[in-house]
């Protein structure tokens, strides 16, 4: 029985701590905290379970201490801005704390995301003895695990994956992201990189697509971006010659997301505007949906998994592992769409993981370095069933 502060009241955080409640025998006190402690509070009132509610500025290290010295965790789950995993180590390594996210670390002045800045961390978390565990969302995290359950009972040799990732679903809005839009916008509108014989080859933004057939939705245009889960997979997978993420995106969002471009709207450096700094991206976030309230209106689909290619036995063998999760049937259980559902529900279990002792590990990890079986198993029974298909 454990003690978890959970920091971030966005989307996936409601769903996290949804989660969390659910898994009392886990779970014995949960702590929600958020720069925003109102909607802490909203989200505590909708979840049967009681949990306590906090300020906080993860941007500020030692207003993180401050509330870890008071609570005392015996594990942070950061569902805050990518921009703040540096500051939540910092504090978790002041006071010996286990640390969770479900993204890797970005600087706000710069549209790059990469595992360095938190990889560098490692031996300062192996001294101290405590863990951290990187990406433990959807794609990074429930991917990452695929793809060491694939190695570990399907191949000899991986050559080859795709990591494919289709939102099927329909929110009703002209433009709306489905996560955070600063954050979504930047990651797209980033140059392209995938791996392949061992370098890395970088293509401009949404200049490779093709069509994919994606379970239970059908053929969707999907193109090739970088994601993070690239990288550690790159290290982690023995034999791997190519590996590549693709992502689905609607005509219409395609549409508003270039005319956004064009005027500059979607630029990350300040812009004078009546003798005030202002960050064009983030006065565009201001205007745009809250992707936490899109779910009273989606309807769909979501359709993620992972296509190997290699070898077992001597012979060639292809293969798909995935997930379909229904946009309504999330709200209806815990008020979220699903792309904040399937985020905030591997959120949780590699918590579990990491508190019932099944993973553990001194210093800073990636998903696919510990045994999948426990995680996979907890991802059928919390919402997240998952199927394998011979291609």
């Amino acid at each position: 029985m454990a003690t978890v502060l959970i920091i971030g009241a966005g989307g996936v955080g409601n769903v996290v701590a949804h989660k969390c409640a659910q898994a009392a025998d886990i779970f014995e006190r949960i702590i929600l905290a958020s720069r925003n402690k109102a909607k802490c509070d909203d989200i505590a009132a909708r979840i049967a379970k009681p949990m306590a509610t906090a300020q906080v500025d993860a941007d500020k290290p030692t207003e993180v201490i401050a509330l870890i010295k008071q609570v005392k965790p015996d594990l942070v789950i950061n569902v805050a801005l990518p921009y703040q995993d540096l500051p939540i180590m910092e504090a978790c390594l002041a006071t010996q704390v286990d640390y969770l996210d479900t993204a890797n670390y970005e600087p706000p002045d710069q549209a790059k995301f990469e595992y360095k800045w938190q990889w560098d961390l490692h031996d300062q978390f192996r001294e101290r003895g405590i863990m951290a565990l990187l990406g433990s969302g959807f794609d990074p995290g429930v991917t990452n695990v695929f793809c060491a359950y694939a190695q570990k009972h399907h191949y000899d040799e991986i050559h080859a994956i795709d990591i494919i990732d289709c939102n099927a679903g329909s929110h009703g809005h002209p433009f709306a992201t489905n996560f955070n839009p600063e954050i979504n916008i930047r990651e797209i509108t980033q140059k392209g990189k995938y791996w392949e014989k061992g370098q890395w080859i970088e293509i401009e933004p949404m200049s490779v697509s093709k069509d994919i057939d994606f379970p239970e939705v059908g053929p969707r245009r999907a193109y090739l971006l970088y994601h993070e889960e690239l990288e550690s997979l790159v290290k982690h997978i023995r034999g791997l010659q190519r590996i590549r993420f693709w992502m689905t995106f609607g005509e219409e969002y395609l549409t508003h997301l270039r005319v956004l471009q064009n005027v500059g709207m979607t630029r990350i450096d300040p812009v004078r505007f009546e003798g005030h700094d202002i960050v064009p991206l983030k006065f565009l976030k201001a205007l745009l949906p809250d992707p936490g309230s899109l779910g009273i209106t989606y309807a769909g689909k979501t359709s993620i998994g992972c296509i190997f290619e290699g070898i077992k036995d001597g012979r060639p063998k292809k293969l798909l592992i995935y997930n379909v999760c229904d946009h309504a049937v999330c709200f209806q259980e815990v008020g979220a769409q699903a792309v904040s559902y399937t985020t905030g529900v591997p959120a949780m279990i590699g918590a579990a993981m990491m508190l019932t002792g099944k993973w553990r590990g001194q210093g800073v990890f990636n998903m696919e370095q510990f045994d999948p079986l426990p995680f996979l198993d907890m991802l059928n029974r919390y919402g997240l069933p998952w199927k394998e298909k011979m291609l």
